[in-house]
């Protein structure tokens, strides 16, 4: 069994940083892919960046520029390096992996706050 934890949420005054850290944890899997999709009160569960395994990334528009996403392939970790913050950033940020145990399945963390006052 494949468990994603998430850590780094937060608030922050606009402009601000914050970094997040998802960490894959289990035994016997594979990762193809990463990314991080956030979810704003009233509103859809939206992609904001993924990162796979050959290092290719993707942004949502609204973030290019702002947001950076990276890995460790050794710790099974991946980084949402957010600046710039404002206040339409504000959401539950979660985790999401592409992975294969003896199935490929998706997997979710369980979601970090992350709250950019104005």
């Amino acid at each position: 069994q494949v468990q994603l934890v998430e850590s780094g949420g937060g608030l922050v005054q606009a402009g601000g940083s914050l970094r997040l850290s998802c960490v894959a944890s289990g035994s016997g899997f594979s990762i193809y892919a990463m990314g991080w999709y956030r979810q704003a009160p009233g509103k859809q569960r939206e992609l904001v960046a993924a990162i796979t395994s050959g290092s290719s990334t993707n942004y949502a528009d609204s973030v290019k520029g702002r947001f950076t996403i990276s890995k460790d392939n050794a710790k099974n970790t991946v980084y949402l390096q957010m600046n710039s913050l404002q206040p339409e950033d504000t959401a539950v940020y979660y985790c999401n992996a592409d992975i294969r145990t003896r199935n490929r399945n998706h997997y979710w963390g369980q979601g970090t706050q992350v709250t950019v006052s104005s």
